[in-house]
């Protein structure tokens, strides 16, 4: 999968949004903090490839928010 954008969330938030995500039949990839990828203590990522308008549209309603560009240097 290539990865295009994440959101960050608490791992109180993960098994919700992992079961939603899942039910939408969206892509998505959990990771966990590495020196790359810089989350707070207590937080995974949920990462995604590039989306379908429509499915971009209801990940962001899901998160609330644009998530954050997928750019490791």
């Amino acid at each position: 999968m290539e990865k295009s954008f994440y959101y960050s969330v608490d791992w109180s938030e993960a098994s919700y949004l992992k079961d939603a995500l899942q039910a939408m039949e969206i892509p998505f990839a959990i990771e966990q903090p590495t020196d790359k990828l810089r989350l707070n203590l207590g937080e995974v990522a949920f990462v995604f490839p590039d989306l379908h308008v429509r499915d971009y549209a209801a990940v962001r309603e899901l998160f609330g928010c644009h998530g954050k560009p997928y750019c490791l240097y």
